[in-house]
């Protein structure tokens, strides 16, 4: 069974009709699990650039509620990991959503990280290992 993290672009991408890759993340979800894992980090973001672009925040609950979407990670119990990660790309533009993310593949070795965001191309589980991505490029 496929596993896919959901990052905070394509949830944008498939929720708002004019966005420029809209159309991908529409035919992406025909191929996605029943159920999609997330943060809180990637919520929080997703959240507030649908409502800063005026778009109703219930499209996103709405994932929720259906299912699709589960928001998994405890950030308690991972922060070292999260803070460590932030240190090792200090020099990349990670954010927390994505070092959430990343720590979230680790704890998920099959999982596929679905993203817009080329930087997951340069990220990597345990320091060496590569993270399979479910992207447009």
């Amino acid at each position: 069974m496929k596993l896919w993290l959901a990052d905070t672009g394509p949830l944008l991408a498939y929720l708002v009709n004019v966005d420029e890759h809209h159309a991908w993340a529409v035919e992406q979800m025909k191929q996605a699990p029943m159920t999609v894992l997330t943060c809180e980090a990637v919520i929080t973001e997703t959240l507030f650039l649908l409502e800063r672009d005026g778009h109703p925040p219930e499209v996103l609950f709405g994932l929720v509620e259906t299912g699709w979407l589960c928001c998994e990670f405890d950030f308690h119990r991972e922060y070292r990991q999260v803070r460590d990660l932030m240190r090792r790309y200090r020099g990349q533009p990670m954010s927390y959503a994505d070092a959430c993310l990343v720590r979230m593949a680790e704890l998920h070795p099959t999982a596929s990280v679905w993203t817009l965001d080329r930087h997951f191309q340069i990220y990597r589980r345990h320091h060496r290992q590569t993270i399979s991505l479910v992207a447009p490029w």
